[in-house]
């Protein structure tokens, strides 16, 4: 009776899944939740991404904010949300692999159901515009006479920013004070009040805030497009790469064929040549991560995370 029952379940589902009207996903509007304040990169791309989404889709899509505990918040409550494919987060590494590795933060990394990587954006070193650094060296030179009193600004704990801060510490044998705010908005606005040294951040947080900020070095293999006089750490002796991935999740419970309409609409949408222009201006490096080879992807970055998050002392669990 039990194999009969869970067969006639199995029969019925395919049934659902292969009707017309699921055939026509999405017909309603798409609520898009970001995990971290409004002005981040998360945002940003998420603006951009918008006009795109509802030509190619036919729907609206709505963008809305979940900030907290630097992503947890939000990544902590997406299974409890509705599986119907009208719910869409966006999601973010290393975030969400080092923050389970340290505590208990509501999640677990494999808890997630991952649907595309976008994008990626290196790390960068910024200082206010009027800051005496006028250079990476001059901040370093300062740092190793001052130790603990370079503060530097990123955004949230066990983030990239922060694993590029630390490594920096190490590469160039300097003490520097890491601050973690709820997101790049905020960590920005500390860089533009003085309130820090300078941040840890992402590069695209020159663009919109060039004015205010002076870029010293990008952790980028090559130097990035919309910023082709700023540096590489490695051309400046530092071998130090890094940043954030980009990507949008969904709840446990959305069913496969939604997984895999969405994955496709992302990549339909970074394929656009008016949106990678526009997103490569911004200072974004796009990627096309899709459902297929998603699960390989994050299982690779847990190996790599976990050897940088075990020198940093936080890999606990």
């Amino acid at each position: 009776m039990r194999k009969f029952t869970l067969a006639a379940v199995a029969t019925v589902a395919a049934s659902f899944f292969a009707t017309p009207a699921f055939a026509e996903y999405p017909d309603k509007t798409i609520n898009y939740i970001i995990p971290f304040n409004a002005g981040g990169e998360s945002d940003v791309s998420a603006r951009f991404q918008q006009s795109y989404f509802e030509k190619i889709s036919g729907q609206s899509l709505v963008i809305q904010y979940m900030a907290g505990a630097g992503g947890a918040q939000a990544w902590s409550q997406l299974n409890g949300m509705e599986g119907d494919g009208y719910t869409i987060m966006g999601i973010n590494l290393p975030h969400t692999i080092l923050q389970p590795m340290e505590k208990d933060v509501g999640y677990e990394t494999d808890d997630l159901t991952y649907i595309n990587f976008f994008h990626y954006t290196p790390n960068a070193l910024f200082v206010p515009k009027d800051s005496e650094f006028k250079t990476l060296g001059d901040l370093i030179t300062y740092a190793k006479a001052n130790p603990g009193m370079v503060t530097l600004s990123g955004s949230g704990s066990n983030s990239a920013n922060q694993l590029g801060q630390v490594q920096f510490d190490g590469l160039a044998d300097i003490k520097t004070t890491y601050v973690p705010f709820s997101g790049t908005g905020p960590a920005v606005t500390a860089i533009l009040g003085n309130q820090t040294t300078g941040g840890f951040n992402y590069v695209t947080s020159g663009v919109n805030n060039g004015d205010g900020m002076r870029m010293l070095a990008v952790a980028s293999e090559q130097r990035v497009k919309a910023f082709p006089d700023v540096p590489t750490f490695k051309e400046l002796g530092f071998d130090l790469t890094g940043g954030a991935f980009r990507g949008v999740a969904v709840p446990k419970s959305t069913p496969e064929p939604i997984r895999e309409k969405l994955s496709q609409l992302i990549s339909d949408i970074n394929a656009n040549t008016e949106f990678r222009t526009k997103m490569e201006d911004a200072g974004f490096v796009l990627t096309d991560i899709p459902y297929d080879f998603i699960n390989d992807f994050v299982a690779a970055k847990k190996d790599e995370y976990r050897a940088i998050a075990e020198t940093l002392g936080i890999a606990n669990r």
